[in-house]
């Protein structure tokens, strides 16, 4: 009996450790888009601002442009009226997420790619950009994005 339950032990282990490894929002794992940052290394600041404006909701500045490789610290301030969000991914899984939060639009983000914040709070998130291509960054919050409140982040 002790060795059936030891062989079935060793056999759940590794699928219990497949389990619990998360590779899309481990801290340690890279995505298509990057890493976090080491808020400890020197890195570049980028100030961006969230806001409505002439009834529309943007990012200020709506592009940024970063060399492969660099570590940003994203400078987040709201200065809106309503809860914004910054969301840093790819553009399908922006949008797949977004679905996902028509159905939650409550649903509280502990993941070190994105920062909520209430009106006239800041914020920072800090990023490490591994690989060149074109990313997005959104406003997730049901119909934020669909105002305007969406960017494009550049990596060359």
């Amino acid at each position: 009996m002790a060795f059936k339950t030891l062989m079935g032990a060793l056999v759940a282990l590794p699928l219990a450790a497949t389990a619990l490894a998360d590779p899309g929002h481990s801290h340690g794992d890279v995505r298509a888009y990057g890493e976090p940052g080491n808020p400890k290394k020197t890195s570049r600041t980028v100030q961006v601002v969230m806001r409505e404006a002439d009834g529309k909701m943007e990012f200020v500045p709506s592009k940024i442009e970063i060399r492969r490789g660099e570590q940003i610290k994203f400078v987040l301030k709201n200065d809106g009226a309503l809860d914004h969000e910054l969301v840093i991914g790819t553009l399908e899984e922006n949008l797949k997420h977004a679905i996902e939060m028509q159905k939650n639009p409550d649903m509280e983000h502990d993941d070190p790619n994105a920062k909520r914040l209430a009106p006239g709070k800041g914020g920072a998130i800090v990023w490490r950009f591994t690989k060149k291509g074109e990313f997005d960054f959104s406003c997730l919050i049901p119909g934020h994005r669909e105002a305007g409140m969406s960017g494009t982040i550049v990596v060359k």
